[in-house]
């Protein structure tokens, strides 16, 4: 009976040990687990915070980008229109109306970076304005306009320029 015994006794000590060492597996799988998805969750933060900075010096780039090849075309043509005004070969009809048409860039230029001004001015971060065929293209730097926003800057554009409401167009980077 002894023998019985112990091997009933060993049984009952390997189920309480196999009971115990599943319980142990199983504590170890969950803090496995919570130690994964803790590295994932911090590798997804720091991937979401870099295409976050990307994207503000996306943004960033864009707008100086944009003056600075602007600049670059609106000097060019500068010169184009004094070539043409300075050239003796060139007829006085020609040279008047070079003449003019520097005058209306150069009026151009200050009325588009009358209104950026005064844009940033109002609180937006940037803004770049674009002229072209009787229309006014407004882009401004923002996470959402608002429509009191909006009003804002129909306001400046028409208050500044002779562009009416129908031919403002605001655009959001």
């Amino acid at each position: 009976m002894k023998v019985k015994e112990k091997k009933e006794k060993n049984v009952k000590v390997r189920k309480k040990l196999s009971a115990k060492a599943k319980k142990v597996i199983i504590l170890s799988c969950f803090c496995a687990v919570l130690l994964l998805t803790g590295i994932v969750n911090i590798y997804l933060n720091n991937n979401i915070a870099t295409e976050a900075n990307a994207n503000i010096q996306s943004s960033a780039n864009f707008f100086s980008n944009y003056k600075a090849d602007r600049t670059d075309t609106r000097n060019q043509e500068i010169l184009y229109l004094d070539a043409i005004i300075a050239s003796e070969t060139t007829s006085a009809e020609a040279k008047a109306a070079a003449e003019a048409e520097r005058l209306e860039l150069v009026t151009k230029m200050d009325m588009v970076m009358t209104i950026e001004s005064l844009l940033v001015a109002k609180g937006f971060q940037d803004a770049v304005v674009s002229t072209s065929s009787g229309n006014i293209s407004v882009i401004v730097e923002t996470a959402g306009l608002t429509n009191n926003e909006v009003a804002q800057i129909v306001d400046v554009v028409v208050n500044n320029s002779s562009y009416s409401i129908d031919n403002i167009k605001i655009i959001e980077v």
